[in-house]
């Protein structure tokens, strides 16, 4: 486990920031024990920023305090990734309608280059994660531009649970993973069309592609969650 050394003053804010980083970036995995003696150190604060932090993070649902037993980072179930993505559905909608108004050359040109770095090839893991980077720094966009900061608070505590949904899946090797380069053509052509109607400002084309993109990576995602769930056949 690599952690960095923190050297500002304001430890809990750093030791949450660095916490949250180290989750949704497979550092510590789903469902894995915390030592916070061990995360105390690596960090090099004292316990009570650690364990104010991971308060916070259990307030997110990224961690699970377990009295009697420990802390751990949250598992995620497929009921709670569909009902992340409802939400998740309505304050991206919300934010397009806003940002039909408000959206700026400058992120429109910034949403166009993310698209160029989407449409490069996928063929291993290095450029899987630049790909995962820019299908993020794409939405973030569009959530900038509603121009509305509780909006995108929330969107980001609720993007944090698909993450570790993926991370999820990740460790497991199922589906979602095995079948993404057959999906890239059809991601590529539902980012296409966002990003056209929020620059014709079109508010019923942006909602609706908006509502078919994010409604197909949830029955993936969901669908991914319950095959693994499933228990394994015996081996012969």
């Amino acid at each position: 486990m690599e952690l960095p050394k923190l050297q500002r003053t304001r430890a809990t804010d750093d030791a949450y920031r660095a916490l949250r980083e180290a989750i949704l970036t497979r550092v510590f995995k789903p469902g894995e024990r915390l030592q916070v003696d061990e995360i105390s150190a690596k960090l090099g604060v004292s316990l009570t920023p650690v364990r104010h932090a991971i308060q916070h993070l259990a307030t997110e649902g990224l961690i699970e305090i377990h009295p009697r037993s420990g802390t751990y980072v949250a598992n995620v179930t497929p009921e709670e990734t569909e009902e992340t993505f409802d939400i998740r559905c309505a304050l991206e909608c919300l934010a397009g309608e806003l940002a039909v108004g408000r959206v700026t050359q400058g992120q429109l040109q910034a949403m166009r280059h993310q698209l160029e770095e989407l449409a490069q090839p996928v063929t291993d893991d290095a450029q899987l994660r630049r790909h995962e980077k820019a299908n993020s720094e794409l939405h973030q966009l569009l959530i900038q531009a509603a121009g509305n900061r509780r909006l995108a608070e929330m969107y980001e505590s609720l993007n944090a649970h698909i993450k570790i949904a993926r991370i999820h899946l990740t460790e497991g090797s199922t589906g979602e993973r095995r079948d993404w380069s057959a999906r890239l053509d059809e991601e590529q052509a539902e980012h296409e069309a966002i990003v056209q109607a929020l620059e014709a400002r079109d508010v019923t084309a942006l909602t609706a592609s908006l509502r078919k993109h994010i409604y197909r990576a949830k029955a993936l995602l969901v669908g991914s969650l319950k095959q693994l769930a499933l228990p394994k056949p015996p081996s012969l």
